[in-house]
């Protein structure tokens, strides 16, 4: 079980639990065609953006497997984008990282900063051994950020699934806590 202290603070950003008052920033991301291009969600309308937010504030604690831990990325009182942490399994303690970024705030290292914090969580505190993240071929900057976080690539699943009406492929990448130490080890 993981239940943070908030907010986690990073270098330049707050990442704390999505509240009523994250709408329009939120809009602004989900609503954006370039945001969600490689997501599995479609532009939202405010309605689709308000039952989002909904879903979004109760997601911040992990109490079961299965569940994702879903924070907003603030900085100085503005939400430039989220970064999750899925609990995947308890008994392999297996987890999933995501993050979605504001294109005027992409190429500045902010979703890096919020993906370490959000593996500091996974393996230090919710003692996972293995954290992965999936993407897009196509998504370029997701796949770098993944690689420059220590993630090596694990699979390139070629067509594996119908994504928004065509066969897309997907790149894994993973993380085993040994690895996560390592990393910790070296940059002090």
């Amino acid at each position: 079980m993981l239940r943070p202290s908030y907010p986690i603070r990073t270098a330049r950003l707050a990442l704390r639990p999505f509240t009523e008052g994250d709408f329009d920033d939120l809009h602004a991301l989900t609503g954006d065609p370039d945001v969600v291009r490689y997501l599995y969600w479609e532009v939202h309308d405010e309605e689709m953006t308000r039952a989002s937010l909904k879903n979004r504030i109760a997601q911040d604690a992990l109490t079961a497997e299965g569940q994702w831990l879903v924070l907003a990325m603030d900085l100085g009182g503005r939400v430039i984008g989220q970064v999750v942490l899925k609990w995947e399994s308890a008994l392999s303690r297996q987890g999933e990282l995501g993050f979605v970024l504001h294109p005027d705030f992409q190429g500045r290292g902010y979703a890096r900063e919020a993906s370490e914090a959000m593996l500091r969580l996974g393996f230090d505190e919710l003692g996972l051994h293995r954290i992965c993240g999936k993407c897009d071929t196509r998504n370029v900057p997701s796949w770098q950020l993944l690689s420059r976080l220590g993630m090596r690539r694990e699979a390139h699943f070629v067509e594996d699934e119908l994504f928004k009406g065509e066969f897309g492929d997907q790149y894994v990448y993973a993380m085993l806590d040994r690895e996560w130490r390592a990393r910790q080890t070296s940059s002090t």
